[in-house]
């Protein structure tokens, strides 16, 4: 399906394939918008976390969905890994600068929707 020009406002700047099927757009924003995408970004906004602190400040994330996201988001350079040769191993996470700034955009989307959330569910 194709989208009319008249009904993407010009105001969004975006390129003229955004909104087609095949857009990369669409991998990007299955990786970043999903549920566990968003929180452990933003959780790695105040800097770097070990796995165990990663998956304390996410709660109720699994261990394969933790690594199953941040090895999406090491993929697409947002975050970085960083493997400590010691014994027991040890993992960092923190973010790049891309995901930097990614994270400044997601974090007022993340406060906005704490917000409104009850109120949202409540009329729903």
């Amino acid at each position: 399906m194709q989208v009319s020009s008249q009904v993407i406002p010009d105001i969004l700047d975006l390129s003229p394939g955004t909104y087609t099927e095949n857009c990369p757009t669409r991998v990007v924003l299955d990786h970043v918008t999903s549920k566990w995408g968003v929180l452990v970004l933003v959780a790695l906004t105040g800097g770097r976390l070990r796995w165990g602190e990663l998956r304390r400040a996410v709660d109720g994330i699994s261990e394969k969905m933790l690594a199953q996201t941040l090895r999406t988001l090491e993929r697409d350079g947002l975050v970085h890994r960083e493997a400590q040769p010691t014994i027991p191993p040890r993992v960092d996470y923190e973010l790049t600068l891309l995901g930097h700034e990614l994270a400044e955009h997601l974090t007022p989307l993340l406060r906005w929707i704490a917000g409104h959330a009850e109120e949202m569910l409540a009329d729903g």
